[in-house]
C-alpha cells in the first residue's frame, strides 16, 4: 500500500491531463509502454533488495556495486527530487481545493497541508503506516468505482448522459492526433505517474521479512498499477473528447473530475475531487517518508551531516524533516508567484532527477548480476526475467525520454538545472571525501601522540 500510495498521485490524477494534451487517445499506448518499464524497475529492485535489505535501499546497493560516488549521487539526487516532488504534490492538492473555492489563494492550502504532513511524519512509524494505508485505500477503491462507472457510461449511459461508445477514441484528429512525436513527448508525463514504485524497496529495512514481503509487494503493486492506470486512462479518453481534457495544457483540473462533471453527476465530481486530493496528500506523505530514510542513510555513511542521522525515541529520523520543510517552503513561494504554473516547474525539476535515478538503478542491477556471477554466489530468490537485455532496453528508453524533456515547454528547465546540479554533486562528493580523509588522518595522529 505504501508503494501504491507513492505511485498513485498527481502524476495520474493531474499530470495525465498534460499527457493527453500531447498524445490524445494514444496516451493509452504510452501508459502501457511505461507500465513495462515500471515492472522492470520494480523487479530489478526486488532482486537486489532481498539480498541487501539495508537502510538507504538502492542507494546503498549502488554504493556497494557501482562505487561510493554513485551511491552518493544517487541518494542525494533521490532525496532532493523527492523534496521537489513533495512540493509539487502539495501544490496540486491546493489546486484541487480550489475546485470548491476558486478564489482561494493557492499558497494557503499549500501551507496548511505542509504542516499536517510534517506532523504525521514526525510521529512513530506505525502511525505513518496506518495513515498511509488508509489514504492509499481511499484512492484504490475510488479508482475501482470510477472504472465501473466509466464502463456504464460507455456502454449504457446514465440518466443525464447517453452512452458515449468508442467514438471519442478516433474522433477529433484520430487515435494519435499529435502523431508519434506527440506520443513520445507525452511519455515523460506518463512515466511520472509510475515514479514511486521504488518505495517498496526503500521500506525493506523496516520490513519484518524482506525476503518474503518485498517480492510479493512489488508483484502485486505493479499488477494493480497497470490495471488501474490502463483502465482508468482508457475510460477518461473514451468518455470525454480529448480536446476538452487538454484545455489549459491539461493542468487546470483533474481529467477524472471532468469525466464525472460532464456526465451530469456533480455530486460524484465532488467526491472524486476529494479522492484526488487525498491521492496527492498520500503521495506527498509517502515521499516524505522516503526522503527522510534516504537522508538517514547518507548520514550513516558520512555523506550528510550527522545531524540528519539522529532519530527520535520512536526511531523516526525527525531531523531529516528539516530539508523537507525547506522544499515545502519553496513550493509555497512558487505558488504565490506562479499560481498553478508552479506545478509544472516543480514537475520538470523532479522528473529529470527521477529518470537519472531509475537509470542508475538499472546500471546497479547489471553490475549486481556481473559481480555475483563472477564471485560464484547463488542467484537471488527473485530474478528479473530477461536481464540484462530487458534492463538495458529500459535504460535506453528512459534515456530517450530524458532527452525529450528539452523539447517540452516549461520542462526545459530540467536541462538548465539538471546538469549543473549533478556537477555540483560530484564536486560535493570529492569535497566530503577529502574532508573525511583529513579528519580521519587528524584523529589517527592525535591517537598516536596520546600513546
Amino acid at each position: 500500500m505504501i508503494g501504491l500510495g507513492g505511485a498513485i498521485g498527481t502524476g495520474l490524477f493531474l499530470g495525465s491531463g498534460a499527457a493527453i494534451s500531447l498524445a490524445g487517445p494514444g496516451v493509452i499506448v504510452a501508459y502501457a509502454a511505461c507500465a513495462l518499464a515500471a515492472f522492470v524497475i520494480a523487479w530489478a529492485l526486488a532482486e537486489m533488495v532481498v539480498v541487501h535489505p539495508a537502510a538507504g535501499s538502492f542507494g546503498a546497493v549502488a554504493q556497494r556495486y557501482l562505487g561510493p560516488l554513485a551511491g552518493f549521487v544517487q541518494r542525494w539526487t533521490y532525496a532532493v527530487i523527492q523534496v521537489i516532488a513533495i512540493g509539487g504534490e502539495v501544490v496540486a492538492a491546493g489546486i484541487y481545493v480550489r475546485f470548491w473555492w476558486p478564489q482561494l489563494p493557492l499558497w494557503l492550502p499549500v501551507v496548511v497541508f505542509s504542516l499536517v504532513l510534517l506532523a504525521v511524519n514526525a510521529a512513530v512509524v506505525h502511525f505513518f503506516g496506518r495513515v498511509e494505508y488508509w489514504l492509499a485505500m481511499i484512492k484504490v477503491v475510488a479508482i475501482v468505482v470510477f472504472v465501473l462507472l466509466g464502463l456504464v457510461l460507455i456502454t449504457v449511459g446514465l440518466p443525464r448522459a447517453p452512452a458515449t461508445g468508442l467514438a471519442n477514441l478516433t474522433a477529433h484528429g484520430g487515435f494519435l492526433p499529435g502523431g508519434l512525436s506527440g506520443l513520445f513527448l507525452a511519455l515523460v508525463f506518463v512515466l511520472f505517474s509510475y515514479f514511486g514504485t521504488e518505495a517498496v524497496a526503500v521500506t525493506a529495512a523496516e520490513s519484518e521479512n524482506p525476503r518474503r514481503d518485498i517480492p510479493r509487494a512489488a508483484r502485486r503493486m505493479v499488477v494493480r498499477l497497470v490495471l488501474f492506470y490502463l483502465l482508468a486512462i482508457a475510460i477518461v479518453v473514451t468518455v470525454v473528447p480529448w480536446p476538452e481534457l487538454a484545455q489549459g495544457g491539461g493542468l487546470t483540473s483533474s481529467p477524472f473530475v471532468r469525466v464525472l462533471a460532464g456526465a451530469g453527476a456533480p455530486a460524484a465530481a465532488t467526491v472524486i475531487n476529494f479522492v484526488v486530493l487525498t491521492a496527492a496528500l498520500s503521495s506527498a506523505n509517502t515521499n516524505i517518508y522516503l526522503t527522510t530514510r534516504m537522508l538517514h542513510s547518507l548520514a550513516l555513511d558520512g555523506y550528510a551531516p550527522r545531524w540528519f542521522g539522529r532519530v527520535s525515541r520512536a526511531g523516526v529520523p525527525v531531523n531529516s524533516l528539516a530539508l523537507v520543510a525547506g522544499g515545502l517552503a519553496l513550493a509555497a513561494g512558487l505558488s504565490v508567484r506562479q499560481d498553478s504554473g508552479a506545478y509544472l516547474v516543480l514537475f520538470g525539476l523532479s522528473s529529470f532527477g527521477a529518470l537519472v535515478v531509475w537509470i542508475l538503478i538499472l546500471l546497479t542491477h547489471w553490475r549486481f548480476r556481473v559481480l555475483r556471477r563472477r564471485a560464484g554466489e547463488p542467484d537471488a530468490p527473485v530474478r528479473l526475467w530477461g536481464a540484462p537485455v530487458t534492463s538495458a532496453l529500459v535504460a535506453v528508453f528512459l534515456a530517450a525520454v530524458l532527452v525529450s524533456t528539452a523539447f517540452i515547454d516549461r520542462l526545459d528547465i530540467a536541462w538548465r538545472a539538471g546538469p549543473p546540479f549533478f556537477a555540483l554533486l560530484v564536486v560535493a562528493y570529492f569535497a566530503v571525501r577529502r574532508y573525511s580523509v583529513s579528519a580521519a588522518h587528524t584523529e589517527s595522529t592525535s591517537d598516536s601522540s596520546l600513546k
